[in-house]
């Protein structure tokens, strides 16, 4: 009898342990301040029924790598990197968009420029393949200035990450940046960079930031991907509804106290959190990087085939969301 109801107890045990591994989503995630709501879901899972564990990568294009190695559930990252993934065959479905803006164009102070046609024999620097190169090089092609990281063309190109740009122009290694947030901000609150524009003037307009969760998930794991998209808009609405707790949990525990009020306050300002995502945004921006030859996409991906919102739109219908 005793024998019984150690096997019982055992195979209740597998049963919850698989039924427990089964709740874990696998999330992939950058360190912006735009990107925080997205951080917060692993805090509130537990409530939501499930289990996120979070991995933070240094760029959109890494958290691509990791999705074709199969080490991901979902991914966060500027429309860009899952545009260029997608055309390069990582198997995902564009789910919700989380921020828009989220770039400036900062000259350095000193150096007083203040359209983009100033940028004219002068050094930009910019992360190759973010979005911030996309909206870069659709600002230069719009005000006739030619492009190159060699020198010879109106402007020269400088490749950095986004952690070493604010550096480079403190430097003087550069005249100017395309940045992302809070770093775009920081460089201004310091008082060695200077705003030139937030360039939404482009087709683009203001670049939606996209999760996107991969086919497998979302077609075999339907009930886990409903549950982790109802956690993501509870996470967004506490963010957008409640800012001291969104200001606390990106300024405490994301940046561990690297970024100021002032920082963050700028940085949402100019990034604000978001649900929402259209084929039509990602086709836009898809049409753009084939137009800049960011990417170099042999067969561009059509949007309407890989933006799938009605996983949104439930969660946001169930949680009174508009």
């Amino acid at each position: 009898m005793r024998l019984k109801a150690i096997c019982v107890a055992m195979t209740a045990m597998t049963l919850l342990g698989s039924a427990q591994a089964q709740d874990v989503v696998r999330l992939g995630n950058l360190k912006f301040a735009h990107y925080g709501a997205v951080s917060y879901i692993k805090e509130i899972a537990p409530k939501c029924g499930i289990k996120v564990e979070e991995r933070v990568f240094a760029k959109g294009l890494d958290v691509m790598q990791a999705i074709i190695a199969g080490e991901l559930d979902v991914g966060t990252t500027a429309s860009e990197a899952a545009i260029s993934g997608r055309a390069g065959g990582a198997p995902i479905y564009v789910v919700a968009g989380f921020a828009k803006g989220g770039a400036q164009l900062v000259s350095r102070a000193d150096l007083k420029l203040k359209t983009v046609k100033d940028l004219k024999g002068k050094k930009v620097g910019v992360t190759r393949g973010g979005i911030q190169e996309v909206l870069l090089l659709a600002e230069l092609q719009q005000n006739g200035l030619s492009v190159s990281d060699q020198p010879g063309k109106d402007v020269q190109l400088v490749f950095l990450a986004y952690a070493d740009l604010n550096q480079a122009l403190l430097g003087k290694q550069i005249d100017a940046m395309m940045q992302s947030e809070p770093q775009s901000s920081q460089a201004i609150n310091k008082g060695f960079g200077s705003e030139m524009i937030k360039p939404y003037d482009t087709p683009i307009g203001e670049p939606v930031r996209t999760m996107v969760m991969t086919e497998k998930f979302y077609k075999e794991k339907r009930a886990l991907a409903e549950k982790f998209m109802n956690c993501f808009v509870q996470a967004t609405k506490t963010f957008i509804d409640n800012k001291a707790i969104a200001e606390k949990y990106v300024r405490e525990v994301v940046f561990k106290g690297q970024i100021t009020k002032d920082d963050f306050d700028d940085a949402i300002g100019n990034s604000p959190y978001s649900y929402d995502i259209t084929p039509e945004h990602i086709q836009t921006t898809t049409d753009v990087m084939v137009k800049t030859g960011v990417g170099r996409m042999a067969k561009p991906p059509v949007a309407k085939d890989w933006v799938k919102t009605d996983l949104l739109e439930a969660a946001k219908k169930s949680l009174g969301v508009k």
